[in-house]
């Protein structure tokens, strides 16, 4: 009988699960774990910081509605996995970080770098649990995926002890679970169906209103199929944009304040009533609005309102049923669509009127501007920063699912690099740019390193405003100065581009492209440009 010891089961489980891409930093005891997968031909990014491997896994999930896998050593190289984990917590994207662990049979001893890890993950992940016994560990692992993309997805950690890693096992002791396993697919209660029909038939100002939910059901050919039946204009949260393309007849992106306040009946697929829609209370909807609410998990049905409709089920088969039942036999008012196309005209003309106004220092909206010129039409957009990621939202689309990216509702500065190595590697043939405030992106800036050594060709613009922009009240702490990034990519070996006016954008961000290096692409914004954007201190519970 062969033998096989634990570090070679990780490895074979992670195959087994369809891996092919992990993102690390090597060290004891996964040091095996790490050239075990690059020996059996996984793409193997070393970051240059455990945070940064999970948030690339982050990205790379969310780009490819598949899971992202991280791994650290223990100690220290674990903690520094939390950041990224929980972000992907409350983003609801099925990370797998699997984290090497001090001995079990040193537990209690004071062992190196022993710690509960896993009690520290318990809080920010669906399940996180120690391995034990190396003949578990295909077991744990294909536990660890299934949990992780079922229901709501969501990241897990596996704990990894050394002397796990490091025993033999006889093969035949460690079985394989059979797969591939497979997600429900949930239905609707009919009656519900028809209820839901009944009110948006009924409505006067109906909407759409999606999350990602939608787009890890693959609901997309349904959300578009059921839009255009019945006519209803459709908005998504901002991780979820893309899923119908923006300037889509129905889509009315100026218009959302305007819209949401004054709907009758809206739809929501796959989306939570967290802070990010106001939690569905007023003011940011009316008093009297009637809510048709769609989630794969139950928990999230009326949570934080009651709602009319509540139907748990899976996004794609609900609306199927929805079409099937009649969305052609909605009629949606045509004065409320004209209502919303000149609410969203008047929007964009305001923004407009900035970004082709001169000015010196430049508004990041004509930064803003250029951009969105030069982008491929599906490019990936990562987005990381406060003023800037404000800017943006309002003027630069998504035309394509997944091609969306920013750090959600943990408001996570400093992913903007990382989420550019995870997002490239995930579609190394779509154009990636990564638009970054100077501070956020100094968090994680090392990986710029990191794109240079696995030739990873992200374009990184960075709004530099000399500092953290905050709220516009922010003073203490504020100064960052105007550092060249640029050079500082220069030295590692990326191509590197500073700017100052306008006009220099476009042909800085074509000899980026023209490289074919990973790009650092430096411009000086005004230091007092100030976004519209939510308050903190409405985030305060009272």
């Amino acid at each position: 009988m062969a033998k096989v010891d634990g570090n070679s089961l990780v490895v074979r489980s992670l195959k087994d699960e369809g891996v092919d891409t992990v993102f690390y930093i090597t060290g004891g005891p996964m040091v095996d774990v790490a050239s075990k997968c690059i020996e059996i031909g996984f793409r193997s990014v070393d970051c240059r910081h455990e945070q940064a491997a999970s948030m690339a896994a982050h990205a790379y999930s969310r780009v490819l509605g598949k899971p992202g896998v991280c791994f650290a050593a223990s100690g220290p190289g674990v903690t520094n996995l939390i950041t990224g984990v929980g972000n992907a917590f409350l983003d609801a994207i099925p990370v797998v970080a699997l984290g090497g662990a001090s001995a079990i049979s040193q537990d209690g001893m004071g062992a190196f770098q022993e710690m509960d890890q896993v009690g520290m993950f318990k809080p920010i992940t669906k399940w996180a649990e120690r391995v034990k016994d190396a003949r578990r560990i295909p077991e744990l692992v294909n536990k660890a995926f299934r949990i992780a993309t079922s229901g709501q997805p969501g990241p897990v950690y596996l704990d990894l002890p050394g002397d796990v890693l490091y025993r033999e096992v006889e093969e035949e002791e460690a079985p394989f679970v059979k797969r591939p396993h497979t997600i429900p697919r949930i239905s609707a209660d009919p009656d519900q169906v028809s209820q839901a029909i009944s009110l948006l038939r009924g409505a006067q100002r109906p909407l759409v209103l999606t999350g990602t939910g939608l787009f890890w059901s693959g609901a997309m050919a349904e959300l578009r199929e059921f839009v255009e039946a019945s006519g209803i204009p459709f908005f998504t949260t901002p991780q979820g944009r893309g899923v119908i393309e923006e300037d889509h007849a129905l889509s009315f992106p100026g218009a959302r304040n305007r819209a949401w306040k004054e709907a009758d009946v809206v739809l929501v697929v796959g989306t939570r009533f967290n802070f990010i829609i106001g939690f569905g209370q007023p003011p940011r909807f009316a008093e009297d609005v009637k809510f048709i609410q769609i989630d794969i998990a139950d928990e999230e049905i009326g949570r934080n309102r009651p709602v009319d409709v509540g139907i748990v089920g899976d996004a794609k088969t609900v609306l199927r049923q929805l079409i099937n039942e009649g969305a052609d036999s909605i009629q949606t008012p045509a004065d409320w669509i004209e209502a919303l196309r000149g609410y969203d005209q008047r929007s964009q003309a305001k923004s407009e009127e900035i970004m082709n106004t001169p000015s010196s220092p430049m508004h990041p909206l004509q930064l803003c501007k250029e951009v969105r010129e030069f982008m491929d039409r599906d490019a990936i957009v990562v987005v990381d920063g406060h003023e800037i990621l404000n800017f943006a939202r309002q003027s630069v689309p998504t035309h394509a699912p997944g091609h969306r990216v920013n750090a959600g509702p943990n408001g996570c500065m400093g992913v903007a690099a990382a989420f550019g190595v995870g997002a490239k590697v995930a579609k190394p043939g779509t154009q990636v740019i990564v638009l970054s405030g100077d501070g956020s992106f100094g968090m994680n800036g090392m990986e710029i390193d990191t794109m240079v050594r696995h030739n990873i060709p992200a374009i990184v613009v960075i709004s530099n405003n000399g500092g953290w922009a905050g709220a516009g009240v922010m003073n203490a702490g504020r100064d960052l100065g105007f550092s060249r990034y640029d050079e500082m990519a220069k030295v590692f070996g990326a191509h590197g581009e500073y700017v100052e006016k306008p006009e220099d954008i476009r042909p800085a961000l074509e000899r980026a492209a023209a490289s074919g290096k990973p790009a650092v692409v430096n411009v000086i914004v005004d230091p007092k440009a100030r976004s519209s954007t939510q308050s903190f201190a409405a985030y305060r519970a009272i």
